[in-house]
């Protein structure tokens, strides 16, 4: 079916996926039933359990690649957890997302034309000088063009996939359903909990005046910043978002490898913190947090600062970061034993838990704000994957279910993680602690009683 197939052409095909969807879980059965014969029998259990993470990859990304449009939004959230896959599997599960983020086929130029008609107006190409028919670049939900506005402004065109709500809500009703699989890939996940948010998030996406005002709200707020630049909307719809275009180096160019030299790792680290200061300071700055953790949402400029594009996902925090939270933070990050005391006094914890579950559950969000600086790499992301991952990980769950958080702060806890894991990928040194005493209300009050936050 192609992209024009409209909203019943959408249900049916999500519909035939998900019939051939269904016997796909079968065949993880049988495998995990071998795994525990054969670990009856004495085969070792690392072993045991990076075999069967691989067997459970090929199925999970069979699943994936029947979905399309919903495969690739949980595979831009799941590739936070890149960086803490065993080396054995990171490979093949690099592979495999990056098949399902680039295999979207382009809209014909036709259909292009029609969308802008049915957002912007039959005069539509009054507003532009030039247009570029060929897409510059393809997301999820839709692909960008190239063109240059009436003022002689050059812009990027969001132009949305006709079909691509219902399809994308049918989709996540399929993952949905086989939530169980992702759980049993990534053993300490809430796969109930990330589809939710996903499904939430992307309800959020799919307007683009939506996005735009988030756009603008950062635009607004960060305007003059020395080191930070976010393009101008230029105008919205529905499915239609354009806005300044950037010229930049996306981040994910030196995601992955290692630095040449001194001069290119002291300017990965410039970036990076410049990255990690927007990020603290923007709930208290514009009451938003950027909540798509992607290298490629962020673009070096030609004048040193920081690019920062694609709003469609954010964290709303009109408050700024809760002061509790701050203070749990700090807490947490000073081995305060504490802790657990003012979680479950804050209302956010139920259960027996103490505080090496909820260290353990955090893990290391807490190690950056330690100490004055502190080293991302990729080893020290995967040991913080070695605890879900391995065998027992799955009770740090329970732990994490026992956190009676808002939904919003667990969002701005994964969304954390996510950029963690992003600067963990580029190897950067970074003064996190410093940027969390500045900006994060709380965490650098002394901590000397923990009043009730009210739900």
């Amino acid at each position: 079916m192609g992209r024009d197939g409209g909203r019943d052409g959408a249900r049916g095909g999500a519909a035939r996926r998900a019939g051939r969807l269904a016997m796909l879980p079968l065949g993880a059965a049988g495998r995990s039933v071998a795994g525990w014969g054969r670990r009856a029998l004495g085969a070792d259990a690392d072993a045991l359990a990076l075999d069967a993470l691989a067997r459970n990859a090929d199925q999970l990304f069979a699943v994936l690649g029947e979905l399309k449009g919903g495969a690739m939004k949980l595979g831009q959230t799941l590739a936070v957890f890149e960086t803490m896959m065993p080396a054995e599997v990171a490979g093949p599960y690099r592979e495999a997302l990056t098949r399902l983020q680039t295999t979207a086929e382009p809209m014909p130029a036709a259909t292009v034309h029609r969308v802008l008609a049915e957002q912007l107006g039959s005069g539509w190409r009054s507003r532009f000088t030039a247009f570029d028919d060929e897409a510059a670049g393809a997301a999820s939900l839709g692909q960008v063009h190239r063109a240059v506005w009436g003022n002689g402004l050059e812009v990027a065109v969001k132009v949305q996939y006709p079909g691509a709500v219902a399809a994308l809500r049918s989709d996540l009703a399929v993952l949905r359903r086989t939530g169980w699989l992702l759980e049993r890939f990534l053993p300490g996940l809430d796969a109930r909990a990330l589809l939710a948010e996903i499904a939430e998030r992307t309800d959020a996406e799919l307007d683009y005046r939506r996005e735009a005002d988030h756009q603008r709200a950062h635009a607004a707020a960060l305007a003059g910043d020395p080191e930070v630049r976010v393009p101008a909307v230029v105008a919205s719809a529905p499915r239609v978002l354009v806005s300044e275009w950037l010229d930049g180096v996306p981040l994910s160019h030196g995601s992955g490898r290692p630095a040449a030299d001194e001069a290119e790792r002291a300017e990965r680290d410039r970036v990076a913190g410049a990255l990690v200061e927007l990020l603290f300071s923007s709930p208290a700055r514009v009451g938003l947090l950027h909540a798509d953790p992607h290298p490629g949402n962020v673009l070096v400029l030609s004048d040193g600062r920081v690019g920062l594009v694609d709003f469609g996902a954010v964290a709303e925090l009109p408050d700024g970061v809760p002061a509790v939270l701050g203070r749990l933070l700090r807490m947490l990050a000073d081995d305060d034993p504490g802790v657990t005391t003012a979680a479950r006094e804050a209302g956010f914890l139920t259960g027996d838990t103490g505080a090496e579950d909820i260290a353990a559950w955090v893990g290391g969000m807490a190690d950056p704000l330690r100490d004055e600086v502190f080293h991302f790499t990729e080893p020290w992301m995967r040991r913080q994957g070695l605890r879900i991952l391995r065998p027992g990980g799955a009770a740090y769950r329970g732990t994490g279910r026992s956190l009676d958080l808002p939904a919003q702060w667990m969002s701005l806890l994964r969304v954390t993680g996510g950029w963690m894991s992003v600067l963990a990928r580029l190897d950067v040194t970074v003064p996190v602690r410093g940027c969390a005493q500045a900006w994060v209300a709380g965490f650098a009050d002394p901590v000397t009683d923990s009043p009730a936050v009210p739900r």
